[in-house]
């Protein structure tokens, strides 16, 4: 045992999904097992004039159905996600905040670009109408830290709320933030992930100009292609996924399902460029290497790392150089796939729904493959698990997700086991 780290185990007893390829588990693991895109032409506002003409929106979720219908219309789009997932997650985990210790229960939501939506319809009404014409609950909606406290709110949690916001790694040190907080004894209970709507005109033109999103426009579904020779960028997505974690003894004894342990967390800052990750994947390498620090493990206990997979130049190669220095002759060994062709990226929120695919893949043993991957692109020369998923009784599993300022962050779940 190594001294100074804590011993309260964390277990996942409860997911729920709002995500573009499905808003229920069944037809979200379905989508991602077989690499079933949710890419289609962006319909929210007019692309004709843009580069970039598709995305993976989220087309099925009935906001009614977890909150009164007059205040879902009242929260922009990445709250009422948040707010849906939140439930799922709860309710998959047959939890009622209501009869926990108020103290011992939190929710952590990581995010990125929460409230832009509200911030730009606000500017738009105040520079055109005036701002007797705006609504009252641009405030709510705005507040980056808005999602965390609505959450709250509907499912009676009252002793942690927290928003996180790391970049593309909010996801993960949501769920790496309320995991420290089990373990340290602050809390038995928490709902943590993340929620995002960026599919947004103005964030749209920019990342157009940033030539991070792919151009293949006339094959929505093909379009996006990690590790691949071919590949030209991502899809951007939306929606929301959360994960119920629990300490163990407190799950086993209310005799909650198990779909896994969470047993690690790791997380730096590279300082080396605002958007661009170090050449030689130095933070990624490091956030790996703490995070199996963390969960005690070597890195031979690995079987299968859910990447971040980018699909754009520089991360795939230099993720696969992180993996490959930090596992050495195992690397050879491990399945490496990314499932963003699925999902989309959904920023702040793609740490949350790989987070949810990983112990997916943990608890229905089967590993999901990498979508339209055809030809390895020069350097990325690892197993990324092309064509159909792979039954494999996965012991343990990393999630890597990297954000702009080169923010790492990674999870390191594992089958669960009363030993």
């Amino acid at each position: 045992m190594m001294e100074g780290l804590p011993t309260r185990r964390v277990v996942i007893t409860g997911i729920g999904v709002v995500a573009p390829n499905g808003c229920d588990l069944d037809t979200f693991w379905n989508s991602v097992r077989t690499g079933t895109s949710a890419a289609a032409p962006v319909t929210r506002f007019d692309v004709s004039q843009l580069p970039n003409k598709v995305a993976c929106e989220v087309t099925q979720f009935d906001a009614g159905r977890f909150m009164d219908a007059k205040k879902a219309k009242r929260f922009e789009l990445s709250i009422r996600f948040g707010i849906g997932a939140a439930r799922m997650a709860a309710k998959d985990a047959s939890l009622d905040f209501g009869k926990l210790d108020p103290d011992r229960a939190g929710i952590v939501e990581g995010t990125t670009v929460s409230g832009m939506e509200s911030s730009f319809k606000g500017q738009t009404t105040f520079e055109q109408r005036g701002y007797r014409h705006m609504s009252p609950f641009t405030l709510i909606n705005a507040y980056c830290g808005g999602g965390s406290g609505e959450i709250a709110l509907e499912l009676g949690i009252k002793g942690h709320a927290i928003s996180l916001s790391t970049g593309s790694a909010s996801g993960n040190d949501a769920i790496g933030h309320a995991f420290d907080l089990i373990q340290h004894d602050e809390a038995d209970v928490f709902v943590a992930g993340g929620a995002e709507s960026p599919i947004l005109a103005p964030l749209w033109g920019a990342f157009c100009l940033t030539k991070v999103m792919t151009s293949r426009n006339d094959e929505p579904k093909g379009a996006m292609r990690p590790f691949d020779r071919t590949r030209d960028g991502f899809l951007l997505g939306e929606g929301a996924a959360f994960l119920v974690l629990e300490e163990l003894t407190h799950a086993l004894g209310r005799g909650a399902k198990i779909y896994a342990e969470l047993a690690g967390h790791g997380r730096n800052c590279e300082a080396y460029h605002s958007v661009s990750p170090h050449p030689e994947g130095v933070g990624m390498h490091r956030a790996m290497e703490k995070a199996l620090r963390r969960a005690r493990m070597d890195v031979t206990q690995i079987d299968y790392v859910n990447a971040h997979a980018t699909a754009t130049e520089a991360n795939d190669v230099v993720e696969t150089r992180a993996i490959k220095s930090l596992f050495g002759e195992h690397a050879r060994r491990i399945a490496v796939s990314g499932t963003k062709p699925v999902t989309g990226h959904l920023l702040g929120a793609a740490g949350a729904v790989e987070s949810a695919i990983t112990t997916l893949a943990i608890h229905h043993r089967e590993i999901p493959p990498t979508a339209n991957l055809t030809a390895p692109a020069e350097g990325c020369d690892l197993d990324y698990v092309p064509g159909p998923a792979r039954p494999y009784p996965i012991r343990a599993a990393l999630n890597l997700n990297v954000g702009f300022g080169g923010k790492n962050s990674c999870l390191v779940f594992k089958e669960y086991s009363r030993a």
